[in-house]
């Protein structure tokens, strides 16, 4: 058997693309925990909040931000199996809290923007297209649910041969367990994908 050696990388190689996930006006509306569709780990809110600082720095410095959002019709034609586990029924597009928080992440008329049915953001969507027209080779991940929709396309990227980085401190999950189990699970696919924001802004600044 051939042993297997870890070469270390660099936390961006190649071009970067910021992937903002699923932070949408709901995660920020005064919504008591237990009125949710969805279970939050705490802080959750302040974790998206913190997004805007890679969001800004990506910006400044010329690394493309794409901004993911899960939205389904009204009459749950496209819902499919996502009712049932634990969430109920959510992200409909008759709901204004499904919009993307513009205001919150600074996002601007002409930003990429893709909308989803599923958790993963490669799914059924023309993601992968847009990446290879942004020549991107690192995908670095923010948003949540760490455990969902951030892990699930965490491993679609894993397997489209992308260098991929969650930011720990950017994400959140539906419980600390939960959101520390995927951290651990993509730890596992790719060595050094969990960063700090202070780690990827500093490599941010070093593509300036």
């Amino acid at each position: 058997m051939v042993e297997a050696r870890t070469k270390k990388r660099n936390l961006i190689e190649g071009r970067a693309a910021l992937i903002v996930i699923d932070i949408q006006k709901s995660t920020f509306a005064p919504i008591p925990d237990d009125e949710r569709s969805i279970a939050h780990m705490p802080d959750y809110a302040a974790r998206m909040a913190r997004a805007k600082v890679a969001i800004d720095k990506a910006r400044e410095v010329g690394i493309p931000v794409v901004f993911i959002q899960e939205v389904h019709r009204a009459d749950l034609v496209d819902m499919g199996r996502e009712t049932d586990g634990d969430e109920e029924v959510h992200c409909l597009d008759s709901n204004p809290l499904t919009e993307l928080a513009v205001e919150e992440l600074g996002i601007r008329p002409n930003d990429y923007k893709i909308q989803k049915r599923r958790y993963s953001a490669f799914y059924g969507t023309d993601l992968e297209i847009l990446l290879k027209g942004l020549k991107a080779e690192t995908l670095i991940l923010t948003g949540g649910l760490t455990d969902v929709c951030v892990h699930y396309t965490f491993v679609d990227a894993h397997q489209g041969d992308y260098f991929c980085r969650v930011i720990e401190d950017c994400v959140a999950g539906s419980s600390i367990e939960a959101h520390n189990a995927s951290l651990k699970a993509v730890e596992y696919l790719q060595h050094g994908a969990v960063r700090s924001l202070d780690d990827v802004l500093s490599a941010m600044e070093a593509q300036s």
